[in-house]
């Protein structure tokens, strides 16, 4: 299923075929290093990778668009997905919360040509559209890439947190307009 297009970029759920761009993306730790709770670890194999794909699919399945764990897709490079460009309701330690996440990664061969913030930026439209006026990004402390792409969409920094995935995270918020 594909969510959108933009000039440069497609965002559509991973299917099983895309297995092995998982594991080429996720099997780096370049990417992995800033990827959810202490301790990150990459994939280590196809066999792990199969299992955390499921996993993945599994925690997307019965969520209303435009939530998910969206491929993103660069044609002009072929139809593997060079990343993820998610937008998922937050939970922290008390359940789920009105709060939603909009998040990115992107396959190093890939980064700095603005593809995640293409991308990201129409994710927000559509969120706009589906009625959330208010978006986070959770970012490493210490991610400068990622907290440059939240400024790029505009997005507020709110400082350090300690309320999401039991880390200290940086966070930024979008208002629709």
């Amino acid at each position: 299923m594909e969510l959108l297009h933009t000039s440069r970029t497609l965002l559509r759920r991973w299917q099983q075929a895309d297995l092995a761009a998982y594991f080429e993306i996720y099997s780096r730790w370049e990417i992995m290093r800033w990827l959810g709770p202490h301790p990150r670890r990459v994939v280590a194999d196809l066999d792990d990778a199969r299992q955390r794909f499921a996993r993945r699919q599994a925690r997307e399945a019965g969520l209303p668009l435009p939530f998910g764990l969206w491929a993103l897709v660069v044609p002009s490079t072929g139809a593997a997905p060079r990343g993820t460009v998610l937008l998922l309701p937050l939970h922290d330690a008390a359940g789920l919360t009105t709060e939603v996440e909009i998040g990115w990664n992107l396959h190093p061969d890939h980064q700095g040509r603005g593809l995640v913030t293409e991308a990201a930026q129409a994710l927000l439209t559509v969120a706009a559209q589906a009625g959330h006026t208010s978006v986070l990004a959770l970012t490493d402390q210490d991610n400068i890439a990622s907290q440059a792409v939240a400024r790029r969409l505009g997005m507020r920094d709110e400082g350090r947190t300690d309320r999401w995935f039991a880390t200290t995270t940086r966070q930024f918020r979008w208002c629709s307009p």
